[in-house]
């Protein structure tokens, strides 16, 4: 895979274009007693790249990185880079979510320097740092990193922080390793238009399962970052719709819509939902989420048969 090493030129192939479509957030499976399961692991990352989607991220929520030791992370991180490095044709997206922003900067360097294509960035958000201190936490990293490129996660309902657009074009416009900008904001649409039409004009990926897809892309969003239990239902909304055929589009997302709406009450449902869906479809053994987890009712667990039932011709077993 491309790779930018810290303080070399930019490549002249642009891996950022790569994050384009759907880019999944790679899920953790673990064993019924709580350790991680690598071999499941593996799995995963070879399933989500078989699907053709030409970037993944990891660590997100849906990997339940808050949950991961500093050893299982480095090793997991370690796995999907052997996969994607030496592919020209696949970005791997590595985030970071480290409160402190000297330590947020190091894992960014450290990530870049073993493979890395581009970094996601989490604000922090721990005790409401004000917007002066969000800004030095991002413009920091940026300089880290560069010209390794940047993505910048909006996730208000997580996290509580506070983003404008104004904001992210003046960092832009300073950092043009800033590339894009993951809006998990609700509505995700008018921050999306809002960032595409400013000067510097930033591309946006929209979040949040995909509950509001259709509009992001009518509104600019270039890509998409769901869990990756159903990365094909996600791959063929988005071909509808970068084909022309916006009904078929949108018509696949209503019918998708009521269960990832509800799934995405909160980020423990999904990810138990997801784990479940990935077991039932064969990938790996065991749905356990480490504690504390939502723990799907039985109504919940009939939800995910009926999706798997209905979306079938999508959706082949994998074990």
């Amino acid at each position: 895979m491309a790779t930018t090493e810290i303080g070399s030129e930019r490549p002249t192939d642009d891996v950022a274009l790569l994050v384009r479509g759907v880019s999944p957030v790679l899920e953790v499976p673990f064993t019924a007693d709580g350790e991680v399961d690598y071999a499941g692991f593996h799995r995963v990352v070879r399933y989500v790249l078989g699907t053709g989607v030409s970037s993944v991220m990891f660590p997100g929520f849906a990997s339940e990185f808050h949950k991961l030791a500093e050893d299982e992370r480095s090793a997991l991180t370690e796995i999907l880079l052997s996969y994607t490095r030496e592919r020209p044709d696949v970005a791997a997206v590595i985030a970071v979510q480290d409160h402190a922003t000297r330590l947020a900067a190091q894992r960014a360097m450290e990530s870049v320097a073993a493979g890395a294509d581009l970094i996601n960035l989490l604000p922090p958000h721990f005790l409401a740092p004000s917007r002066r201190a969000l800004a030095d936490h991002v413009r920091t990293v940026l300089t880290a990193i560069a010209p390794a490129p940047m993505v910048l996660q909006y996730a208000p309902s997580e996290t509580g922080t506070s983003l404008d657009a104004e904001l992210l074009r003046s960092i832009a416009a300073d950092h043009p390793n800033l590339r894009l900008v993951k809006v998990e904001s609700s509505p995700p649409g008018p921050l999306i238009a809002d960032l595409a039409a400013g000067t510097p004009a930033l591309p946006s990926l929209e979040g949040y399962a995909g509950v509001q897809l259709p509009d992001a892309i009518r509104r600019g969003a270039v890509g998409t970052q769901p869990g990756c239990s159903l990365t094909e239902i996600y791959v063929e909304i988005w071909r509808r719709f970068a084909t022309g055929d916006e009904a078929g589009g949108d018509e696949l997302h209503r019918r998708l819509l009521p269960y990832i709406s509800y799934w995405m009450l909160d980020t423990e449902r999904i990810i138990a939902a997801e784990k479940l869906i990935s077991v039932r479809r064969g990938l790996f053994s065991s749905a356990y989420c480490r504690e504390p987890a939502h723990h799907l009712d039985a109504e919940e667990v009939r939800m995910v048969d009926r999706v798997l039932a209905e979306f079938a011709e999508f959706l082949p077993p994998l074990g």
